[in-house]
């Protein structure tokens, strides 16, 4: 049986709008972002996105595990990418530096550094900036879009049947497969299977997580085998089909549509205009003596 995300009704600002209205946001929100590397500019999208999460009614200890996860992942590769400094090249030619550390120690004739600029901290900090907005609204989707809507609001975006219901079982399976995952790795501790002194290298580790993974994958083949008997015994994909939920636009709907549009259309013409390019503040530049 397919699970579903942690949703539940609430009486938040996402869930008064028509789940199709708010995937046209949604895109146009995230299209709008993804022209901007000013962290001046990013700080509205953040901003925005932050006003999203805290109206929302979702609970901390709801998205804590994947908040955390995603948080953990983005600040490593910013960090990261502050170190190296790769894939801000492109942005800037030159870097003015602040300080520059060396270690004490020689690796192979080599001495470690790690040069500090103006430009791969503005980088990194916008980088973090603009995954981070666009990760806060996209967590925010399963949790608060009904699962029973899932195939009609993407039919209702104008796509096809069969493409809006493998959207809809694609949405599905993820919290079904780490139901089945913790089932099957219950089940096997009860039967003395010890995941956590697992050792050995690593084609002895994968070995040994054959009784998780075997009967999970089984499982989840069994699974779609299931549905899709069950669609052809329904003659899915014979002709058009008609869903039992209708959706129906509202003045609020609207109004986030245009909203999300005219977002989209201002931020193209900025970018188009050269606004909202890479920006370094004065007072960074002025540290590093330039």
């Amino acid at each position: 049986m397919l699970v579903t995300w942690r949703y539940r009704p609430r009486k938040s600002i996402i869930q008064s709008f028509d789940p199709r209205a708010w995937i046209i946001f949604f895109g146009c929100y995230l299209a709008s972002t993804l022209l901007f590397w000013d962290l001046r500019y990013l700080s509205f999208f953040l901003l925005l996105a932050l006003i999203v999460l805290f109206t929302s009614g979702i609970r901390w200890k709801e998205i804590r595990k994947a908040m955390l996860f995603i948080g953990g992942f983005i600040l490593f590769f910013s960090f990261l990418t502050f170190l190296t400094g790769r894939g801000g090249m492109e942005l800037y030619a030159e870097e003015h530096v602040l300080r520059e550390l060396k270690a004490s120690f020689h690796i192979l004739g080599w001495q470690p550094s790690l040069l500090i600029s103006a430009e791969k901290t503005m980088f990194s900090i916008s980088m973090l900036a603009r995954v981070f907005s666009i990760a806060v609204m996209t967590i925010l989707i399963p949790y608060s879009l009904n699962p029973a809507l899932y195939g009609v609001t993407f039919r209702g975006l104008g796509l096809p049947d069969k493409i809006a219901y493998a959207m809809d079982l694609t949405m599905r399976f993820i919290p079904t497969f780490g139901r089945d995952f913790t089932l099957t790795m219950d089940a096997q501790r009860a039967r003395g299977y010890e995941l956590e002194k697992i050792s050995g290298g690593l084609a002895a580790q994968v070995r040994k997580l054959a009784p998780l993974v075997v009967p999970v994958t089984i499982h989840a083949i069994a699974g779609s085998e299931d549905i899709i008997d069950a669609m052809d015994l329904r003659a899915f994909g014979i002709g058009p089909r008609t869903w039992l939920i209708k959706l129906t636009y509202k003045p609020r709907d609207y109004f986030l549509i245009g909203f999300g549009i005219l977002l989209l259309v201002i931020s193209i013409a900025f970018s188009l205009w050269g606004w909202g390019k890479f920006w370094v503040p004065a007072g960074l530049l002025a540290l590093a003596g330039a």
